[in-house]
Protein backbone atom coordinates (compact mmCIF):
# COMPACT_ATOMS: atom_id res chain seq x y z
CA UNK A 1 0.00 0.00 0.00
CA UNK A 2 2.49 2.58 -1.13
CA UNK A 3 -0.01 4.73 -3.01
CA UNK A 4 -3.71 5.46 -3.25
CA UNK A 5 -4.16 2.88 -5.99
CA UNK A 6 -5.77 0.20 -3.83
CA UNK A 7 -9.47 0.61 -3.26
CA UNK A 8 -12.32 -1.78 -2.53
CA UNK A 9 -15.94 -0.81 -3.01
CA UNK A 10 -18.42 -2.07 -0.44
CA UNK A 11 -21.47 -2.94 -2.52
CA UNK A 12 -24.81 -3.64 -0.88
CA UNK A 13 -27.91 -4.28 -2.95
CA UNK A 14 -26.06 -3.35 -6.13
CA UNK A 15 -25.11 0.08 -4.76
CA UNK A 16 -21.69 1.30 -3.68
CA UNK A 17 -22.18 2.40 -0.06
CA UNK A 18 -18.57 2.87 1.00
CA UNK A 19 -14.93 2.25 0.19
CA UNK A 20 -11.83 0.82 1.78
CA UNK A 21 -8.80 2.72 0.51
CA UNK A 22 -5.12 1.99 1.02
CA UNK A 23 -2.42 4.63 1.27
CA UNK A 24 1.00 5.30 2.72
CA UNK A 25 0.78 8.80 4.27
CA UNK A 26 -1.81 10.49 6.45
CA UNK A 27 -1.93 13.56 4.21
CA UNK A 28 -3.32 11.46 1.37
CA UNK A 29 -6.69 11.57 3.13
CA UNK A 30 -7.09 15.05 1.58
CA UNK A 31 -8.01 13.42 -1.74
CA UNK A 32 -10.80 11.50 -0.04
CA UNK A 33 -12.15 14.66 1.65
CA UNK A 34 -12.03 16.90 -1.41
CA UNK A 35 -15.13 19.08 -1.62
CA UNK A 36 -16.23 18.48 1.98
CA UNK A 37 -17.24 21.74 3.67
CA UNK A 38 -17.92 20.48 7.21
CA UNK A 39 -15.28 18.08 8.46
CA UNK A 40 -15.32 17.32 12.18
CA UNK A 41 -12.58 15.14 13.64
CA UNK A 42 -13.04 12.87 16.66
CA UNK A 43 -9.75 11.30 17.74
CA UNK A 44 -8.04 9.24 20.40
CA UNK A 45 -5.65 11.43 22.41
CA UNK A 46 -2.90 8.90 21.74
CA UNK A 47 -3.30 9.55 18.01
CA UNK A 48 -2.93 13.33 18.31
CA UNK A 49 -0.13 13.49 15.72
CA UNK A 50 -2.45 11.83 13.18
CA UNK A 51 -5.25 14.29 13.93
CA UNK A 52 -2.80 17.17 13.56
CA UNK A 53 -1.58 15.79 10.23
CA UNK A 54 -5.17 15.58 8.97
CA UNK A 55 -5.72 19.17 10.16
CA UNK A 56 -2.75 20.31 8.08
CA UNK A 57 -4.00 18.46 5.01
CA UNK A 58 -7.65 19.62 5.02
CA UNK A 59 -9.79 22.38 6.48
CA UNK A 60 -11.34 21.05 9.69
CA UNK A 61 -14.28 22.77 11.38
CA UNK A 62 -13.53 21.25 14.78
CA UNK A 63 -11.63 18.50 16.61
CA UNK A 64 -12.60 16.55 19.71
CA UNK A 65 -10.06 14.51 21.68
CA UNK A 66 -11.23 11.41 23.55
CA UNK A 67 -9.58 9.52 26.38
CA UNK A 68 -10.24 6.02 25.14
CA UNK A 69 -10.78 2.83 27.13
CA UNK A 70 -13.29 0.00 27.37
CA UNK A 71 -14.77 1.72 30.43
CA UNK A 72 -15.24 4.92 28.43
CA UNK A 73 -16.92 3.03 25.58
CA UNK A 74 -20.38 4.03 26.76
CA UNK A 75 -23.50 5.96 25.84
CA UNK A 76 -22.23 8.81 28.01
CA UNK A 77 -19.27 9.27 25.66
CA UNK A 78 -21.45 8.96 22.56
CA UNK A 79 -23.80 11.63 23.91
CA UNK A 80 -20.84 13.89 24.68
CA UNK A 81 -19.79 13.61 21.02
CA UNK A 82 -23.32 14.49 19.91
CA UNK A 83 -23.38 17.44 22.30
CA UNK A 84 -20.05 18.68 20.91
CA UNK A 85 -21.33 18.39 17.33
CA UNK A 86 -24.42 20.38 18.24
CA UNK A 87 -22.44 23.07 20.03
CA UNK A 88 -20.03 23.23 17.08
CA UNK A 89 -22.85 23.90 14.65
CA UNK A 90 -22.58 20.66 12.69
CA UNK A 91 -25.37 20.44 10.11
CA UNK A 92 -26.79 17.36 8.42
CA UNK A 93 -24.15 17.85 5.69
CA UNK A 94 -21.32 17.36 8.18
CA UNK A 95 -18.81 14.50 7.93
CA UNK A 96 -17.29 13.05 11.09
CA UNK A 97 -13.79 11.59 10.67
CA UNK A 98 -12.90 9.08 13.39
CA UNK A 99 -9.18 8.74 14.10
CA UNK A 100 -8.06 6.00 16.44
CA UNK A 101 -8.62 2.35 17.18
CA UNK A 102 -11.82 0.35 17.15
CA UNK A 103 -13.23 1.94 20.29
CA UNK A 104 -12.92 5.39 18.74
CA UNK A 105 -14.39 4.39 15.37
CA UNK A 106 -17.22 2.51 17.10
CA UNK A 107 -18.19 5.49 19.27
CA UNK A 108 -17.73 8.22 16.67
CA UNK A 109 -19.63 6.20 14.07
CA UNK A 110 -22.46 5.55 16.53
CA UNK A 111 -22.65 9.24 17.45
CA UNK A 112 -22.75 10.24 13.77
CA UNK A 113 -25.48 7.68 13.06
CA UNK A 114 -27.84 9.16 15.67
CA UNK A 115 -26.95 12.87 15.52
CA UNK A 116 -29.77 14.68 13.68
CA UNK A 117 -31.05 11.22 12.73
CA UNK A 118 -27.83 10.39 10.99
CA UNK A 119 -24.91 12.18 9.37
CA UNK A 120 -22.00 10.67 7.45
CA UNK A 121 -18.78 9.45 8.98
CA UNK A 122 -15.43 8.09 7.81
CA UNK A 123 -12.69 6.11 9.53
CA UNK A 124 -8.94 6.57 9.70
CA UNK A 125 -8.03 3.61 11.92
CA UNK A 126 -4.67 3.87 13.68
CA UNK A 127 -4.36 0.32 15.04
CA UNK A 128 -3.83 -2.95 13.24
CA UNK A 129 -6.93 -4.41 14.88
CA UNK A 130 -9.09 -1.56 13.61
CA UNK A 131 -7.60 -1.69 10.11
CA UNK A 132 -8.30 -5.38 9.60
CA UNK A 133 -11.57 -5.62 11.52
CA UNK A 134 -13.20 -3.01 13.76
CA UNK A 135 -13.19 -0.04 11.36
CA UNK A 136 -14.36 -2.03 8.32
CA UNK A 137 -17.96 -3.07 7.83
CA UNK A 138 -20.09 -0.41 9.50
CA UNK A 139 -20.61 -1.91 12.95
CA UNK A 140 -20.75 0.78 15.62
CA UNK A 141 -21.63 0.58 19.26
CA UNK A 142 -20.80 0.79 22.95
CA UNK A 143 -20.67 -1.51 25.95
CA UNK A 144 -23.64 -1.72 28.30
CA UNK A 145 -23.70 -3.10 31.85
CA UNK A 146 -20.24 -4.66 31.28
CA UNK A 147 -21.45 -6.52 28.16
CA UNK A 148 -19.50 -5.95 24.97
CA UNK A 149 -21.07 -3.82 22.19
CA UNK A 150 -24.63 -4.36 23.40
CA UNK A 151 -25.89 -1.03 22.01
CA UNK A 152 -25.20 0.10 18.48
CA UNK A 153 -26.18 0.20 14.83
CA UNK A 154 -24.74 -0.92 11.49
CA UNK A 155 -24.10 2.07 9.23
CA UNK A 156 -21.37 2.04 6.59
CA UNK A 157 -18.67 4.74 6.70
CA UNK A 158 -18.24 6.64 3.45
CA UNK A 159 -14.64 5.46 3.48
CA UNK A 160 -12.10 3.69 5.65
CA UNK A 161 -8.55 4.81 4.97
CA UNK A 162 -5.93 2.14 5.71
CA UNK A 163 -2.80 4.22 6.16
CA UNK A 164 0.57 2.46 6.51
CA UNK A 165 2.18 5.43 8.26
CA UNK A 166 -0.01 5.28 11.36
CA UNK A 167 0.99 1.69 12.20
CA UNK A 168 4.59 2.70 12.76
CA UNK A 169 3.92 3.88 16.30
CA UNK A 170 2.14 0.76 17.51
CA UNK A 171 3.49 -0.85 20.67
CA UNK A 172 4.23 -4.57 20.35
CA UNK A 173 1.22 -5.64 22.42
CA UNK A 174 -1.19 -3.57 20.32
CA UNK A 175 0.34 -4.99 17.15
CA UNK A 176 -0.16 -8.56 18.36
CA UNK A 177 -3.72 -7.78 19.45
CA UNK A 178 -4.49 -6.74 15.88
CA UNK A 179 -2.57 -9.71 14.49
CA UNK A 180 -5.07 -12.02 16.22
CA UNK A 181 -7.91 -10.52 14.16
CA UNK A 182 -5.77 -10.67 11.02
CA UNK A 183 -5.09 -14.37 11.54
CA UNK A 184 -8.78 -14.92 12.35
CA UNK A 185 -9.75 -13.44 8.98
CA UNK A 186 -7.49 -15.84 7.10
CA UNK A 187 -8.80 -18.80 9.09
CA UNK A 188 -12.20 -17.86 7.63
CA UNK A 189 -11.00 -17.27 4.05
CA UNK A 190 -7.48 -18.35 3.18
CA UNK A 191 -6.57 -16.97 -0.25
CA UNK A 192 -3.01 -17.45 -1.53
CA UNK A 193 -1.84 -18.98 1.74
CA UNK A 194 -2.34 -15.80 3.74
CA UNK A 195 -2.83 -17.68 7.01
CA UNK A 196 0.53 -19.47 6.84
CA UNK A 197 2.19 -16.28 5.60
CA UNK A 198 0.88 -14.33 8.58
CA UNK A 199 2.04 -16.95 11.07
CA UNK A 200 5.45 -17.08 9.40
CA UNK A 201 5.91 -13.32 9.62
CA UNK A 202 4.81 -13.21 13.25
CA UNK A 203 7.10 -16.08 14.21
CA UNK A 204 10.09 -14.63 12.35
CA UNK A 205 10.81 -11.85 14.87
CA UNK A 206 11.16 -11.80 18.63
CA UNK A 207 9.37 -8.42 18.56
CA UNK A 208 6.87 -8.42 15.70
CA UNK A 209 5.33 -5.09 14.85
CA UNK A 210 6.46 -1.57 15.67
CA UNK A 211 7.35 -0.24 12.25
CA UNK A 212 10.04 2.48 11.89
CA UNK A 213 8.98 5.73 13.53
CA UNK A 214 6.75 7.76 11.25
CA UNK A 215 7.73 11.27 10.18
CA UNK A 216 5.79 13.68 12.37
CA UNK A 217 5.15 11.10 15.07
CA UNK A 218 6.36 11.75 18.63
CA UNK A 219 10.15 11.34 18.64
CA UNK A 220 10.73 11.06 22.38
CA UNK A 221 8.73 9.56 25.22
CA UNK A 222 6.55 11.74 27.41
CA UNK A 223 3.81 11.11 29.92
CA UNK A 224 1.24 11.06 27.12
CA UNK A 225 3.17 9.37 24.32
CA UNK A 226 5.61 6.93 25.90
CA UNK A 227 3.43 3.92 25.14
CA UNK A 228 3.04 5.00 21.51
CA UNK A 229 6.75 5.30 20.69
CA UNK A 230 8.29 2.06 19.40
CA UNK A 231 11.87 0.96 19.52
CA UNK A 232 13.87 2.04 16.49
CA UNK A 233 16.11 -1.06 16.49
CA UNK A 234 15.95 -2.18 12.85
CA UNK A 235 16.25 -5.84 13.86
CA UNK A 236 12.86 -5.55 15.52
CA UNK A 237 11.00 -4.36 12.43
CA UNK A 238 8.84 -6.58 10.28
CA UNK A 239 8.65 -6.07 6.53
CA UNK A 240 6.24 -3.15 6.25
CA UNK A 241 5.28 -3.74 2.63
CA UNK A 242 4.47 -7.40 3.16
CA UNK A 243 2.43 -6.62 6.25
CA UNK A 244 0.47 -3.93 4.47
CA UNK A 245 -0.37 -6.37 1.70
CA UNK A 246 -1.78 -8.70 4.34
CA UNK A 247 -3.69 -5.87 6.02
CA UNK A 248 -5.35 -4.95 2.76
CA UNK A 249 -6.07 -8.59 1.94
CA UNK A 250 -7.79 -9.04 5.33
CA UNK A 251 -9.83 -5.87 4.81
CA UNK A 252 -10.82 -7.14 1.36
CA UNK A 253 -12.10 -10.40 2.84
CA UNK A 254 -14.21 -8.53 5.38
CA UNK A 255 -15.49 -6.03 2.82
CA UNK A 256 -16.65 -8.87 0.59
CA UNK A 257 -18.47 -10.63 3.41
CA UNK A 258 -20.09 -7.38 4.55
CA UNK A 259 -21.31 -6.62 1.04
CA UNK A 260 -22.96 -10.03 0.80
CA UNK A 261 -24.46 -9.92 4.33
CA UNK A 262 -24.46 -6.36 5.70
CA UNK A 263 -26.71 -6.99 8.71
CA UNK A 264 -25.31 -10.32 9.94
CA UNK A 265 -28.20 -12.53 8.95
CA UNK A 266 -26.00 -15.37 7.70
CA UNK A 267 -22.51 -15.36 6.21
CA UNK A 268 -21.29 -12.35 8.19
CA UNK A 269 -21.63 -14.38 11.38
CA UNK A 270 -18.49 -16.20 10.25
CA UNK A 271 -16.49 -13.08 11.12
CA UNK A 272 -17.31 -13.81 14.76
CA UNK A 273 -14.95 -16.80 14.84
CA UNK A 274 -13.72 -17.03 18.43
CA UNK A 275 -15.78 -14.04 19.54
CA UNK A 276 -18.48 -15.80 21.58
CA UNK A 277 -15.72 -17.07 23.85
CA UNK A 278 -13.71 -13.85 23.53
CA UNK A 279 -16.51 -11.56 24.67
CA UNK A 280 -17.16 -13.82 27.65
CA UNK A 281 -13.44 -13.75 28.51
CA UNK A 282 -13.45 -9.94 28.27
CA UNK A 283 -16.54 -9.77 30.47
CA UNK A 284 -14.90 -11.92 33.12
CA UNK A 285 -11.70 -9.90 32.88
CA UNK A 286 -13.60 -6.66 33.48
CA UNK A 287 -15.33 -8.15 36.52
CA UNK A 288 -11.99 -9.25 37.96
CA UNK A 289 -10.09 -6.11 36.99
CA UNK A 290 -7.71 -8.09 34.76
CA UNK A 291 -5.93 -6.60 31.75
CA UNK A 292 -6.82 -8.59 28.63
CA UNK A 293 -7.08 -6.88 25.25
CA UNK A 294 -9.76 -7.72 22.71
CA UNK A 295 -7.25 -9.32 20.36
CA UNK A 296 -5.79 -11.45 23.15
CA UNK A 297 -9.29 -12.63 24.06
CA UNK A 298 -9.99 -13.40 20.38
CA UNK A 299 -6.82 -15.52 20.17
CA UNK A 300 -7.91 -17.49 23.24
CA UNK A 301 -11.44 -17.75 21.82
CA UNK A 302 -10.25 -19.12 18.50
CA UNK A 303 -8.32 -21.84 20.29
CA UNK A 304 -11.43 -22.74 22.29
CA UNK A 305 -13.44 -22.81 19.04
CA UNK A 306 -10.83 -25.14 17.52
CA UNK A 307 -11.04 -27.43 20.55
CA UNK A 308 -14.82 -27.45 20.28
CA UNK A 309 -14.55 -28.21 16.56
CA UNK A 310 -12.29 -31.19 17.26
CA UNK A 311 -14.59 -32.34 20.07
CA UNK A 312 -17.62 -32.30 17.78
CA UNK A 313 -15.77 -34.21 15.07
CA UNK A 314 -15.78 -31.32 12.62
CA UNK A 315 -11.98 -31.34 12.49
CA UNK A 316 -9.16 -33.60 13.55
CA UNK A 317 -6.02 -32.28 15.20
CA UNK A 318 -6.81 -28.69 14.28
CA UNK A 319 -6.70 -27.46 17.86
CA UNK A 320 -3.15 -28.75 18.26
CA UNK A 321 -2.03 -27.10 15.04
CA UNK A 322 -3.52 -23.73 15.93
CA UNK A 323 -2.09 -23.90 19.43
CA UNK A 324 1.40 -24.43 17.99
CA UNK A 325 0.92 -21.71 15.35
CA UNK A 326 -0.41 -19.15 17.81
CA UNK A 327 2.31 -19.87 20.36
CA UNK A 328 4.99 -19.45 17.68
CA UNK A 329 3.35 -16.19 16.59
CA UNK A 330 3.38 -14.80 20.12
CA UNK A 331 -0.41 -15.00 20.52
CA UNK A 332 -2.01 -16.30 23.73
CA UNK A 333 -3.65 -19.69 23.54
CA UNK A 334 -4.98 -20.62 26.99
CA UNK A 335 -8.07 -19.13 28.62
CA UNK A 336 -7.12 -18.00 32.16
CA UNK A 337 -10.58 -18.66 33.60
CA UNK A 338 -12.53 -21.84 34.35
CA UNK A 339 -14.89 -22.48 31.47
CA UNK A 340 -17.95 -22.58 33.70
CA UNK A 341 -17.35 -18.94 34.67
CA UNK A 342 -17.88 -17.94 31.02
CA UNK A 343 -21.29 -19.58 30.71
CA UNK A 344 -23.44 -16.66 31.82
CA UNK A 345 -21.87 -14.13 29.46
CA UNK A 346 -21.94 -16.61 26.57
CA UNK A 347 -25.65 -17.14 27.08
CA UNK A 348 -26.25 -13.40 26.83
CA UNK A 349 -24.09 -13.05 23.72
CA UNK A 350 -25.63 -11.09 20.84
CA UNK A 351 -25.41 -14.27 18.77
CA UNK A 352 -27.72 -16.18 21.12
CA UNK A 353 -31.23 -16.94 19.90
CA UNK A 354 -33.82 -19.20 21.47
CA UNK A 355 -31.42 -20.51 24.07
CA UNK A 356 -28.84 -21.50 21.46
CA UNK A 357 -25.72 -19.71 20.27
CA UNK A 358 -24.48 -19.46 16.68
CA UNK A 359 -21.00 -20.91 17.27
CA UNK A 360 -18.54 -20.30 14.43
CA UNK A 361 -16.45 -23.46 14.19
CA UNK A 362 -13.67 -24.77 11.99
CA UNK A 363 -13.41 -27.73 9.64
CA UNK A 364 -9.96 -26.55 8.60
CA UNK A 365 -7.96 -23.47 7.70
CA UNK A 366 -10.19 -21.35 5.44
CA UNK A 367 -13.21 -23.56 6.09
CA UNK A 368 -15.67 -22.45 8.79
CA UNK A 369 -19.21 -23.49 9.59
CA UNK A 370 -21.90 -22.13 11.90
CA UNK A 371 -23.34 -24.63 14.37
CA UNK A 372 -26.13 -23.81 16.82
CA UNK A 373 -25.48 -25.17 20.31
CA UNK A 374 -26.59 -24.40 23.80
CA UNK A 375 -23.85 -23.06 26.04
CA UNK A 376 -24.16 -26.21 28.13
CA UNK A 377 -23.58 -28.45 25.08
CA UNK A 378 -20.52 -26.46 24.09
CA UNK A 379 -18.97 -26.47 27.56
CA UNK A 380 -19.71 -30.17 28.07
CA UNK A 381 -17.87 -30.99 24.85
CA UNK A 382 -14.92 -28.78 25.77
CA UNK A 383 -14.73 -30.43 29.19
CA UNK A 384 -14.52 -33.86 27.63
CA UNK A 385 -18.18 -34.83 27.49
CA UNK A 386 -19.66 -36.72 24.58
CA UNK A 387 -20.25 -34.71 21.44
CA UNK A 388 -23.78 -34.45 20.12
CA UNK A 389 -23.91 -37.22 17.54
CA UNK A 390 -26.57 -35.36 15.57
CA UNK A 391 -24.00 -32.82 14.39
Amino acid sequence: MQDMGKSIDIIIGGKVVGRVVGGSRVGEVAALLEGEQEVFVVYDRQAVWVAEAVGRAVAVRGSLALTVSEAAKSMDTVLSICRWLLESGASRKALVVAIGGGITTDMAGFAASIYKRGIRYANLPTTLLAQVDAAVGGKTGVNFDAYKNMLGVIVQPVFTFLCAEVLRTLPRRDFLSGAAELVKTFLIEDHDGHYARSVRLLAARDVPGCFPLAPGAPSSPSADTAERVPSTDSDQHVDEKEWQELVFAAAAVKAGVVGRDPFERGERRKLNLGHTFAHAIEHEARLRGDDITHGEAVAMGINLAARLSDGLGLAQGLAGRLMRDFAAAGLPVACPYPLETLAGAMGRDKKAEGGRVHFVLLRGVGDVVIIDLTVEEALRTLQGGAADKRL
